[in-house]
């Protein structure tokens, strides 16, 4: 018996060799990265948000910087595509000339 919830889950979802078992613990590990980093980018994509329909211009021109670094790490590292990131970046960008104009 282990102490540990997490032997359970391994013992129920994978075959009982080493390496299976190692993999999903890897597995695990990863997505809660993910999962944190997702987490960081969506949180720091709704703070610009934010700020453009407040119509903060000045709070989010300042952010631009912070916030196109979360995404463009959060491409780097898979959690989103590169498409997906310069898409964020364009509209983010449209809408803060918009707001400046």
């Amino acid at each position: 018996m282990c102490p540990a919830p997490s032997c359970v889950i391994l013992e129920i979802r994978m075959a009982n060799t080493v390496s299976a078992l190692k993999r999903v613990r890897i597995a695990e590990r990863r997505t809660a990265v993910n999962r944190t980093r997702k987490t960081r980018l969506r949180h720091q994509i709704r703070a610009m948000r934010r700020l453009l329909e407040s119509k903060d211009a000045k709070g989010a021109t300042a952010l631009v910087p912070k916030t196109f670094s979360v995404i463009d790490r959060a491409a780097k590292w898979g959690i989103i595509k590169k498409n997906t990131a310069a898409r964020y970046k364009s509209r983010l960008t449209i809408r803060l000339r918009k707001l400046a104009a």
